[in-house]
């Protein structure tokens, strides 16, 4: 009797599904390491700072006294812009930049060409977008189904498009971008600040056990290392917010550095830049008095910024119809865009995003639109 091997039946059709949940946990739960890793280094400093070096360790009780009180508020700011940092949720495009039911399923019958850019074309004519791909098209995100705004841009990790997005930071476990880049950078700061202050307060210490002018006690490894940790985490900060500050002088992302903006006549690596007090005021707002708080007043709704750049049909201004839609215009959502004059030549020629100048440029002989096509692009 001859025996046949039997095919191994396949397996239920819900256990991909379920271990790839499962998966997506797991890599959850590991992306909190580096922020549990930061957390426990901050809680043993705290221990190691107030009691070892403050309470045990110090003679002086007026030396006591303000080191105590400096050190705490320097770990509330650390603490507190850590936290809105790493809660804060990034911001996501507005429902205006998302495609319709309809636009969806022409996308998905239509192949790939003139068909989906004139779906795009119909869907992007109404909104603020300036800037394009590096062949000219809409930025298109096909993940989450929406026209790119400016300086949006599809975060990996968190399988979303993120407003004004910066870098995702692996030791906050978040995405950086519009809705907390401030806090960021005050994180930044105030971390350095907290090191700093360590490193100094407690070099006289470090130096005593050093050289065997104070005994031996437990005090002495937490204060040695305290030392050594704290100046280490200086220097990494300080290069980290340095190139952060240098960031938010010129008014550019960590992405934008690395890939320049690309307007529809060319690359424009300054196009976002409105100067220094004006790149500063996109950050902090325009209230100084929230300016060194982690409390959220940065400028505009991250889905369009002011820009150097100007996108306006010459011919409107000069008719009565375009002074009453400008008027009209004063109150839109999206900011208006002020003008350099040593760049306005570049957009002379640049359509309009309003209805009037839409239908002017079909008129026009020779002119051809940027090709709109889809582009996966992070």
């Amino acid at each position: 009797m001859r025996c046949e091997k039997m095919a191994a039946p396949p397996p239920p059709a819900g256990s991909a599904g379920a271990w790839g949940g499962v998966r997506r946990r797991c890599q959850r739960l590991l992306y909190w390491v580096p922020v549990l890793f930061i957390s426990s280094i901050l809680c043993w400093s705290y221990y190691a700072y107030v009691t070892q070096l403050c309470l045990l360790t110090m003679t002086n009780i007026g030396e006591k006294v303000v080191c105590l009180v400096a050190y705490h508020i320097f770990f509330m700011l650390f603490v507190w812009s850590y936290w809105k940092t790493i809660f804060t949720l990034p911001m996501n495009p507005s429902k205006e930049f998302h495609l319709s039911y309809s636009d969806k399923e022409s996308l998905e019958r239509e192949p790939r060409g003139e068909s989906q850019q004139e779906v795009l074309r119909r869907a992007a004519k109404d909104l603020p977008i300036y800037t394009r791909t590096m062949s000219g098209a809409i930025r298109y995100c096909d993940r989450c189904h929406l026209v790119k705004p400016d300086r949006c841009h599809h975060c990996s990790v968190c399988d979303k498009c993120i407003l004004k997005m910066d870098h995702h930071c692996p030791w906050v476990n978040n995405c950086v971008g519009f809705s907390n880049y401030k806090f960021f950078l005050l994180f930044l700061a105030y971390s350095l600040l907290y090191c700093l202050f360590i490193a100094a307060t407690d070099l006289q210490y470090f130096i005593k056990f050093w050289t065997n002018g104070l005994p031996d006690t437990q005090a002495k490894f937490h204060i040695m290392f305290l030392f050594f940790a704290a100046a280490m985490f200086s220097v990494s900060l300080s290069s980290l917010f340095g190139y952060h500050c240098w960031l938010v002088s010129k008014n550019k992302s960590t992405l934008e550095v690395f890939r320049a903006p690309i307007f529809r006549h060319r690359t424009d690596k300054n196009g976002f830049s409105l100067g220094f007090s004006k790149n500063l005021r996109q950050v902090f707002g325009d209230e100084k008095k929230y300016w060194l708080l982690p409390v959220f007043s940065s400028l505009g709704d991250g889905c369009s910024f002011p820009t150097c750049l100007v996108n306006q049909d010459p011919e409107q201004a000069s008719t009565p119809g375009a002074l009453n839609s400008t008027s009209k215009n004063e109150n839109h959502l999206f900011p208006a865009k002020p003008l350099r004059d040593s760049q306005s030549h570049l957009l002379t020629d640049t359509p309009s995003w309003s209805e009037t100048s839409g239908k002017a440029e079909k008129g026009k002989v020779g002119m051809s639109n940027p090709a709109l096509t889809m582009e996966n692009e992070t």
